[in-house]
């Protein structure tokens, strides 16, 4: 049985900016992320941005994302749990 892939963004609170480049954390998780797809939008640190390959592709908020989390965390449980984990 072949396993379905599937590309998604995560999102991420900006850390710190440095000209188009944000430090975003998530989870505990650093990355550097490109705001050049962006640029038009204020983006500071405090904001939450959509991440995808290494790129902030739209502004969220807060709440947006914390409910994002709460899906992905749900899907991650139920994939364990599925596979035989606890």
């Amino acid at each position: 049985m072949k396993e379905a892939v599937m590309c998604l963004a995560v999102p991420m609170r900006v850390v710190e900016r440095d000209g188009f480049t944000a430090r975003c954390e998530a989870k505990g998780i650093e990355r550097a992320v490109s705001l050049f797809l962006l640029q038009h939008e204020d983006v500071g640190p405090g904001d939450h941005v959509m991440v995808h390959v290494g790129y902030a592709i739209q502004k969220m908020t807060a709440a947006d994302a914390q409910s994002a989390w709460a899906l992905f965390d749900e899907v991650l449980a139920a994939e364990e749990e599925a596979r035989g984990g606890a």
